[in-house]
């Protein structure tokens, strides 16, 4: 996975895995290609057990205050990033990897997910991570918008709630 300047690819990952997490290690190990990761090792399933742990933690940068979001974070890239390096490994370009060869595919997530929302955040604002404003939803997004003003989940979402104030003032 190539992460650019702002981390949106990882990030756009660990929603996915919040969101509608896969059922199976086969099931992870798609969603994984799809997202472009190239999988050196057998997917196995303390991988998938390992990476719901881990994304239960990555709910709580979510969730935190802005001023409380960089140290959370900084707990995961603790306890998972390594040194930068470059690699040619799938052949396709050279590029950065923040983790270390050999990794499982839990290990290498965690690292992709956790250095891929610290450049999301710190390239666009502590802000841009958040749970869905419309009353009884709350899944959780990242704005990736060009004015960074995201408080919904999906235009779904906004448009729903939009039509509820709507019919509230008209009442």
């Amino acid at each position: 996975m190539h992460l650019n300047p702002y981390g949106e690819d990882a990030v756009r990952l660990a929603l996915s895995l919040v969101t509608d997490p896969p059922a199976s290690a086969p099931a992870l190990a798609e969603r994984c290609r799809d997202a472009g990761i190239a999988l050196e090792r057998p997917v196995a399933s303390s991988d998938l057990s390992d990476i719901a742990d881990f994304m239960e933690r990555w709910l709580t940068v979510v969730d935190a205050s802005d001023d409380d979001r960089a140290a959370r974070l900084n707990t995961l890239l603790q306890a998972t990033a390594a040194y930068p390096r470059l690699t040619n490994h799938a052949g396709d370009g050279w590029h950065i990897h923040y983790r270390e060869p050999d990794q499982s595919l839990a290990s290498l997530l965690r690292t992709l997910i956790s250095v891929g929302t610290a450049l999301h955040l710190s390239g666009r604002g502590l802000h841009r991570l958040g749970r869905c404003a419309r009353a009884g939803c709350g899944r959780p997004f990242a704005d990736f918008s060009r004015t960074g003003t995201q408080r919904y989940c999906s235009h779904a979402c906004g448009n729903r709630d939009a039509v509820r104030r709507h019919r509230a003032s008209h009442r």
